[in-house]
């Protein structure tokens, strides 16, 4: 099942976004680089969902959240239009359609929210995340070179995008 966060997932939440980054070398902070706690998602969830152009979905498996998916959406006036993705999945969970509903709702959603362009990057050896985003009907616009350092090497990311027809 795939919804909207709620305050009362703050918790669970938070221990997920710190399990996936320590089970996923592609999200941008690695493990144990940022302390997430409880109070501070409860926070993000409060924040965002205030906003009409952003959104943070959670996909429940088992009375349990398997992944998320935030969309923030843009502050000022000439950018409002716009929402940044962050997507995560437990890696017991990948492979399974997750990432594709999540996407799914999300341009649903996007849809009623006066959204017209999603955005994200992604570390262009990420080959899943990139099919993923591909599937979802995102296409690379460009490369950001040497963008980040992992492993004792710079990476290039793709910047990807989804325009809305409404």
């Amino acid at each position: 099942m795939i919804r909207q966060a709620l305050g009362s997932d703050a918790e669970e939440l938070a221990v997920l976004i710190g399990q996936v980054e320590t089970e996923s070398p592609y999200m941008l902070y690695g493990a144990g680089e940022r302390k997430i706690t409880a109070e501070k998602q409860a926070q993000m969830i409060e924040t965002l969902t205030k906003k009409s152009n952003s959104e943070i979905l959670v996909s429940v498996e088992n009375n349990k959240l398997a992944g998320y998916l935030f969309a923030i959406g843009g502050n000022t006036i000439k950018n409002k239009h716009c929402a940044y993705i962050v997507i995560g999945i437990s890696a017991e969970n990948r492979g399974r359609s997750i990432g594709t509903r999540l996407f799914q709702e999300l341009e649903k959603w996007a849809l009623n929210h006066g959204i017209h362009r999603l955005e994200l990057t992604v570390v262009t050896e990420n080959i899943a995340g990139v099919k993923l985003y591909e599937r979802a009907g995102f296409k690379i616009e460009g490369i950001k070179q040497d963008s980040l350092f992992m492993d004792g090497r710079f990476v290039d990311e793709y910047y990807m995008s989804k325009i809305l027809e409404g």
